[in-house]
């Protein structure tokens, strides 16, 4: 044979290898240690950002107000008060603001205003390296799933999804107790103390244990990640899901997406939070609960699974270290999540 015919010949073995090199790249990330951001402690900074939907000054002062009860000093980003449509300001304000939070040294956590919509314009643009450097919390949920997901996959950051500045009550002597327990929960998370919750059973549970890496965010959010660089790794991690506003035939397909990526085959564990369902249209109706998708998509599959976790877009939205390693406890008679380290 030719040099060159058998140089051609080796081509396609050769970008095989290439291949199967990329994809063994790809399910190691996300798997390497995570690193826990420095904890809190008085006088240290907060920063205020709105790089998703937007917010008044008038609107972040119950939560100026509580962090600085706690104990810390706020700095309040350039698009606080700032609205180019529904966004805290154009894509290139939204990202210069969290850019400046991401760099500045003397900020020691990150609280988004609002979720909404708005992180998937601006990540790939978002610069991490003094971030990956010198790390802090990131703190937020729904479309700030996307940062969230993000630096676990390519920094291996731990961030804290819970509720943000808008969920911060004005008049606290009228809040549920569930809604100030949410909040207090932040400040537990970010001082430095373990996460351990104990919640009520559901029927359709499956029992088990499990100790993992906790990841999640909102379901959506996740989905359209799927195949890009910000999609989160799953296999061996507990995952959590929750959504809202969303039909249970769009939440099926959501479900089938999970399981068709692979990110339910590998699973330590399942934790479903709160979702609210739209209505279905009279005589067309979807015919499944929320409990039945999802067990129709992981009954080949042994791993724990348990419904109505307190978190989401409710009340009782508690926060929760994602990066951090838990162990997951589902049993007939209670549910516990419980931060090991």
């Amino acid at each position: 044979m030719k040099r060159k015919d058998f140089l051609s010949s080796m081509m396609p073995l050769t970008a095989g290898f290439v291949s199967m090199g990329r994809i063994n790249e790809m399910a190691n990330e996300g798997d390497s240690p995570v690193q826990i951001p420095p904890y809190l402690k008085p006088g240290d900074i907060i920063g205020i950002s709105c790089p998703a939907g937007s917010i008044t000054h008038e609107d972040i002062q119950p939560a100026v107000k509580k962090l600085m009860e706690w104990g810390f000093q706020v700095k309040e980003g350039s698009t606080v008060g700032k609205k180019n449509f529904t966004f805290g300001g154009t894509d290139e304000e939204r990202k210069n603001d969290f850019q400046e939070m991401l760099d500045d040294k003397s900020i020691k956590a990150i609280l988004c205003g609002r979720g909404g919509y708005g992180a998937i314009r601006i990540i790939d643009d978002l610069d991490f390296k003094n971030f990956s450097k010198h790390p802090k919390w990131i703190i937020g949920f729904s479309d700030i799933t996307v940062i969230h997901s993000h630096v676990n996959r390519n920094l291996r950051v731990a961030a804290i999804h819970s509720k943000m500045c808008n969920s911060f009550p004005a008049d606290w002597s009228k809040a549920e107790q569930v809604q100030v327990d949410s909040i207090e929960s932040i400040r537990q998370c970010i001082t430095g103390e373990k996460m351990n919750y104990l919640f009520t059973p559901n029927a359709a549970n499956r029992t088990g244990m499990a100790d993992g890496e906790l990841v999640g965010g909102n379901l959506k959010t996740l989905e359209t990640m799927a195949d890009t660089k910000t999609d989160l790794v799953t296999k061996d991690k507990i995952l959590f899901v929750e959504d809202t506003d969303e039909y249970l035939y769009s939440i099926d397909r959501m479900f089938w997406n999970l399981k068709r990526t692979g990110k339910l085959a590998h699973l330590k564990g399942l934790i479903i939070g709160g979702f609210k369902v739209k209505k279905d249209d009279a005589g067309d109706e979807f015919g499944k609960t929320i409990e039945e998708i999802v067990m129709e998509k992981v009954s080949a599959y042994a791993y724990p699974v348990c419904f109505d976790f307190p978190v989401g877009h409710q009340k009782n939205n508690m926060a929760l270290k994602c990066g951090a390693q838990h162990k997951l406890s589902v049993h007939l008679n209670e549910c516990r999540l419980n931060e090991i380290r």
